[in-house]
């Protein structure tokens, strides 16, 4: 079947489209999807290089998440039959006209949502649901500032604090991005690449600072971030997509009296899988009332992988970058 292969770690062009990589075996316990769309993530840059926390072995199928239809079910699943529209997060291999995934790591296609969207809601929106629900605990009222706020996650943490009754700021590195921002429901913007951002927040809040942080992004925007904190602030760190991994003054935690809250989502399904799986709930009834918009701008057929993952290196996505595989 068709599949895009890592042989070797290292850039996208690295990357090989073959058609014979072998149809997956299917276990008591798990579920076939013909996969439809897929969802690239910054986790999917970083582990074709051999730089994830957890690296398959060579050589291996790329892809944390899908959606399409159930080929086949094992002998023990329970939720799930032929022709039923599914979503799943395999960790990796999901670039691939198939795969296979346990059923508890599968989940209905929420209401009202298209393969490409549907492709793309699980990893992001489920990582911000919980930043912002049980490592944030954020509240009605708070304000929070989202870097990077027009990426995949970035977007989705908008949306979302809007949906909690915060007052958002989305900053991102350029007026284009901002826009999509406000689309999103953003109350105010920073544009970072032309503006100093400790400052900006400053004069965002009259000076008191903001009551959580939300960053994806990493790299030289995290000391400014953690400088423009309210006390009793919480900075949640959601990964690095800017490449370094900042060393941050830990006097600045005591000065400002915030915590820095570690967001892992993937440990977080296995440590805690039924509050994992009532945020699912929540968050799949909010796009059922079409309160959230599952955006996704950047769509590439499987071919046009390079474009694909320049797109997301680059930094020049708004939403979600989507492949499409089957037609």
């Amino acid at each position: 079947m068709q599949a895009l292969l890592c042989r070797e770690h290292g850039l996208p062009e690295k990357l090989e489209l073959v058609d014979d990589w072998p149809e997956p075996e299917v276990g008591e316990h798990d579920v076939l999807i013909g996969v439809k769309a897929a969802g690239l993530n910054f986790p999917d840059v970083l582990i074709i290089q051999g730089k994830y926390q957890f690296q398959p072995e060579l050589p291996f199928v790329p892809g944390g998440e899908c959606a399409g239809e159930v080929l086949a079910v094992g002998d023990k699943v329970t939720r799930f039959k032929v022709g039923d529209r599914v979503l799943s997060m395999t960790g990796h291999g999901a670039f691939c006209a198939q795969v296979a995934a346990n059923e508890n790591a599968v989940f209905p296609v929420p209401e009202g949502l298209d393969f490409e969207q549907a492709a793309g809601v699980a990893m992001t929106y489920l990582t911000s649901y919980h930043a912002l629900k049980q490592r944030a605990q954020l509240k009605a009222g708070e304000t929070m500032l989202v870097l990077g706020a027009a990426g995949g996650v970035g977007s989705t943490a908008v949306e979302l604090g809007k949906q909690m009754g915060a007052t958002v700021i989305a900053a991102a590195s350029s007026d284009d991005k901002l826009a999509f921002c406000r689309e999103l429901g953003a109350d105010e913007t920073i544009n970072y690449s032309d503006t100093d951002l400790k400052q900006a927040i400053r004069e965002l809040t009259g000076g008191r600072g903001v009551d959580v942080v939300y960053d994806p992004v990493g790299g030289d925007y995290a000391e400014p971030a953690l400088r423009g904190m309210a006390w009793n602030g919480r900075y949640l760190v959601i990964g690095f997509a800017s490449g370094p991994i900042p060393s941050i003054p830990l006097n600045l935690a005591l000065l400002k009296g915030c915590a820095i809250v570690g967001v892992f989502w993937g440990r977080f399904l296995g440590e805690e899988p039924a509050v994992a799986r009532q945020n699912t709930e929540e968050v799949w009834a909010l796009f059922a009332r079409g309160e959230l918009k599952a955006a996704v701008t950047d769509v590439f057929p499987l071919a046009d992988f390079q474009n694909a993952y320049a797109c997301m290196m680059e930094r020049r996505a708004r939403g979600k970058v989507i492949l499409t595989l089957g037609g």
